[in-house]
């Protein structure tokens, strides 16, 4: 993987919308970036930027990151990871952020959950409008039939299915080209890795995704706890180290660590997926396992779309200003430094924790 001069990101989609918290450097809230970007209308009376709601992202039960990576002297890339779960929010919100549609390059689905790939076909169409070339859409090749949700204690009774995702099909009519990855691969001029298949080696995350059902035409429903379609990606930040955009660590967020270390010798961290009262016994050995025993130590880790409550209150005590609360709209710029050792501390953005009973 080559190392990157510069990361932007933008979240595009996020349950929560974050205007007010103090912010790390490099973090911009949505508001005073499009201050900063001149995007708001001037009152002609008062002189005055108007905000005006209507322009401004919306959260969602999803998530979609933006993904810029450049080296100096090279053109930047986008890859939009995740699309979140709707025909709505991320078209609405890639408006509000003033995002170049048609530079976006493509799409990885982290994993075949509605709420990731909810968005694929309307962003898709949007783009088109904007750019004659297709878009690259990398999916796991094991789309499923339809995935439904049992809750606890028994997990027996599945209570709802969740949408379709888009088939490949659908796709490719929009204008995306499909590209099938189960395994680890280099995209964006190499800037941008995409991982395959999470392998599953601790011990307290074995369980997977309780409750979580498939179904199989001609067979009915089963129990898939372990979601294997589901992948992270990453990228590497001269003299700041590896950032990771995990999917909802259905593998669990030290199984996802462990491949990271295994690939690139370096440690990086994605989502926790550690709310719900199922995922209750794993909070404290995967905060102990951050805080105490990965090494170097996260600079940040950024707890995002249905993380729980009870998960970040443990992690913001053990990290402390290390676990910067982050939402729809927000822009984070992590700027290199090719003088600086590569043994600093590891920038993480820990992206989601999915409850129990919201696949």
């Amino acid at each position: 993987m080559r190392t990157v001069d510069k990361l932007t990101i933008r979240f595009l989609v996020d349950n929560s919308i974050e205007w007010f918290t103090k912010l790390p450097p490099g973090f911009t809230h949505e508001l005073p970036y499009h201050i900063q970007e001149h995007h708001l209308e001037i009152d002609k009376e008062t002189n005055i930027p108007v905000i005006n709601f209507d322009n401004f992202c919306c959260g969602a039960h999803g998530f979609s990151a933006l993904i810029e990576a450049e080296i100096a002297g090279d053109s930047s890339r986008l890859i939009l990871f995740d699309t979140g779960p709707d025909n709505t929010s991320l078209v609405r919100n890639i408006k509000a952020m003033h995002v170049p549609l048609q530079n976006i390059e493509r799409v990885v689905i982290s994993h075949w959950h509605a709420d990731h790939s909810g968005g694929l076909l309307s962003f898709l169409k949007l783009r088109s409008q904007h750019s004659a070339e297709s878009c690259v859409v990398d999916t796991h090749p094991d789309r499923p039939y339809a995935r439904g949700i049992a809750p606890g204690p028994l997990y027996d009774k599945i209570i709802a299915r969740l949408p379709p995702d888009p088939t490949f099909e659908e796709i490719e009519a929009a204008g995306g080209v499909v590209e099938k990855h189960d395994k680890g691969h280099f995209v964006a001029g190499d800037m941008v890795y995409v991982s395959g298949e999470i392998p599953r080696v601790t011990s307290f995350e074995q369980a997977g995704l309780l409750g979580a059902k498939r179904f199989v035409p001609g067979t009915g429903w089963k129990d898939e706890p372990s979601i294997m379609d589901e992948r992270f990606a990453a990228v590497d930040v001269a003299g700041k180290g590896l950032v990771i955009f995990s999917a909802c660590s259905h593998a669990g967020i030290v199984n996802v660590v462990k491949d990271a270390v295994a690939t690139f010798s370096r440690p990086v961290i994605g989502g926790l997926h550690l709310a719900g009262d199922s995922m209750a016994p794993r909070i404290q050995p995967t905060v102990e396992w951050l805080s105490k025993s990965l090494r170097p130590s996260p600079a940040f880790i950024l707890p995002m779309h249905c993380t729980g409550f009870v998960a970040k209150v443990s992690l913001e005590q053990a990290l402390g200003e290390g676990v910067v609360p982050a939402g729809v709209g927000i822009k984070v710029e992590i700027v290199g430094d090719r003088d600086m050792t590569s043994d600093l501390p590891r920038l993480v953005f820990a992206r989601c924790c999915r409850r129990r009973a919201e696949i």
